[in-house]
C-alpha cells in the first residue's frame, strides 16, 4: 500500500540576482541559506528540519528561472502578517494584497512582491 502524503514536497523561487534575493529573504524572515551549484543553476536553500512540519525549497538562479507575479503562489508562515508587510516595504518590496483576517477560519493572509518581481503569500495563524 502506498504511503499517503501531502502533495507538496519542495519549491524553487526564481531569481535574477541571487545575492539580492538572499539579502531580502534573510532580513525579512531571519533565514540563513546554504548555497551550491546544482545542474548548472545557482541555488540558495531555505532552512529545513526533518522534525518540523512543512516543506522547504530554494532561491534558484539559472537560465530556466524567470521571476514573475503570475503562476504559482507560495505562502510563508509568519507570526504577524502586518509586521511582515511593513518590513517587506522597508526592504524595497511591494504590497500586492493587504492583510486580510479570516477570524472565522483562524488565519490571516497577504501578498507581497519580492525584489525579484515574484508574488509571495504570507500566512498567519490566528
Amino acid at each position: 500500500m502506498q504511503e499517503r502524503r501531502n502533495p507538496g514536497v519542495y519549491f524553487e523561487i526564481p531569481v535574477s540576482d541571487l545575492n539580492r534575493a538572499i539579502a531580502f529573504y534573510s532580513q525579512l524572515f531571519n533565514f540563513t541559506f546554504e548555497q551550491e551549484d546544482f545542474d548548472d543553476n545557482q541555488m540558495a536553500y531555505f532552512p529545513f528540519q526533518e522534525t518540523l512540519s512543512g516543506i522547504t525549497g530554494a532561491l534558484a538562479k539559472g537560465e530556466i528561472y524567470k521571476p514573475t507575479r503570475e503562476g504559482v503562489l507560495l505562502y510563508f508562515h509568519v507570526e504577524n502578517v502586518i509586521d511582515t508587510i511593513v518590513k517587506a516595504l522597508a526592504l524595497g518590496g511591494k504590497e500586492l494584497y493587504p492583510a486580510t483576517f479570516h477570524t472565522d477560519l483562524g488565519f490571516a493572509v497577504a501578498e507581497i512582491e519580492d525584489l525579484e518581481g515574484n508574488r509571495i503569500g504570507l500566512h498567519q495563524k490566528l
